[in-house]
């Protein structure tokens, strides 16, 4: 596959990966490793792949490179998942040098031992630091905490390609995703793997503002060539915690027999009737890293929990969990509790609402005393009126 002329991808895709970081399902769209090599009069390998998928690169790049040697492995990023293969290559090619910031190497010491590399061979770099490889040349740009304290972009400046580590990222391998939009999943994996991290990104594209960008490489996902303008306006949405449809409205339900479910439903019928865009979801059976890229889509949120021996349902407890430490800000909260002789899902979604930033709470609060009654409903309609 070919990027330029000179660039070459030699990635893999892993289409039988069922959790990304163990945690998020990837069937059966896969996830790819992205990796790419500039051939100049020095040659750039641009980070490797994870360990699942060595021999497959391996071959790649050796296919690339025709029986040349690379000069340097350039270490943008040293998640297992892109430096899981590091040190094969380092073994195969001795006199190739490894790239990397004074962080990266701390973390290679620590993932393959003090001795993995002897100190000739490591190139250390740092801000807007240049390495030429003959008429391609890489200007560094550190992005720490995008999303881990090592990781660094690296701008070819002759093509005008910027090798952008995790950002800008998508699930999916590219077999299997060749024709799917970007956005879906690209959302999922910013605000579930990055998506912490907000203040970080701003850094990084105020860095890259001033550069002409032809080309986004990242490290998952397609090589983006068009419509960069709106993919660098989401990452500036998104990494402000911006809703992208502000009048949009995610209604999140945990349902224990079925009535909590109902009355979410029937609050989506009532909306929908005044015009408004609802999502629903039901968080007994979504994978939570859905739920979150939907509630930070939408401007608006309702949450409706049974209450589960005096605690909050497991998974609203959990959902709301993940949106704390994903840094959920900035959206007006309406809530719908059940239960049947004690309800106290209102309260304690409450307590959990008070740990994140600007959620401001509709005034009304729909109360369920096992299922949805006239009373439960007239609050619903207040609730309504509030939310349009």
């Amino acid at each position: 596959q070919t990027v330029t002329d000179a660039i070459r991808y030699v990635g893999v895709d892993d289409n039988t990966l069922a959790l990304f970081e163990n945690q998020y399902p990837v069937q059966p769209m896969g996830v790819s490793y992205n990796s790419y090599v500039i051939l100049d009069e020095k040659i750039a390998v641009m980070d490797s792949v994870d360990a699942r998928a060595t021999e497959e690169w391996l071959s790649n790049v050796a296919r690339v490179l025709e029986g040349r040697r690379p000069d340097y492995l350039v270490v943008t990023h040293m998640e297992p998942d892109h430096s899981g293969s590091l040190m094969r290559l380092a073994q195969k090619y001795p006199e190739m040098k490894i790239v990397g910031n004074a962080k990266t190497f701390t973390l290679i010491k620590q993932f393959f031992g003090t001795g993995a590399l002897s100190e000739d061979r490591m190139l250390e770099v740092g801000e807007r630091d240049t390495l030429s490889l003959g008429l391609h040349r890489l200007r560094f740009l550190l992005a720490p905490m995008v999303h881990w304290p090592e990781v660094m972009t690296a701008y070819e400046e002759t093509e005008k390609i910027l090798f952008s580590a995790d950002a800008f990222g998508r699930f999916g391998s590219l077999e299997r995703t060749a024709r799917a939009p970007w956005v879906p999943q690209a959302r999922r994996y910013y605000y579930n793997i990055i998506g912490k991290y907000g203040a970080q990104v701003q850094a990084l594209l105020k860095k890259i503002s001033a550069l002409e960008i032809k080309t986004i490489c990242p490290l998952h996902g397609p090589m983006l060539t068009e419509d960069l303008g709106e993919y660098l306006r989401l990452y500036d949405l998104w990494s402000q915690w911006e809703p992208e449809e502000s009048e949009s409205i995610l209604i999140a339900h945990a349902s224990i027999h079925g009535n909590t479910a109902h009355a979410a439903k029937t609050l989506k019928g009532k909306l929908e009737k005044k015009g408004v865009q609802v999502n629903i979801c039901d968080l007994t059976v979504t994978d939570l890293s859905y739920a979150v890229a939907s509630a930070f889509y939408c401007g608006k949120l309702v949450l409706a929990s049974a209450t589960y021996d005096g605690e909050l349902f497991p998974p609203m407890r959990e959902f709301l969990e993940h949106l704390r430490t994903k840094g959920f800000r900035n959206r007006r909260v309406g809530l719908i509790e059940d239960g049947s002789w004690a309800p106290a899902a209102a309260r304690l979604m409450r307590t959990k609402l008070e740990e994140m930033k600007d959620i401001h709470l509709y005034e009304t609060v729909v109360s369920l005393r096992g299922a949805l009654n006239q009373t439960s409903e007239a609050q619903m309609d207040a609730l309504v009126a509030e939310l349009c």
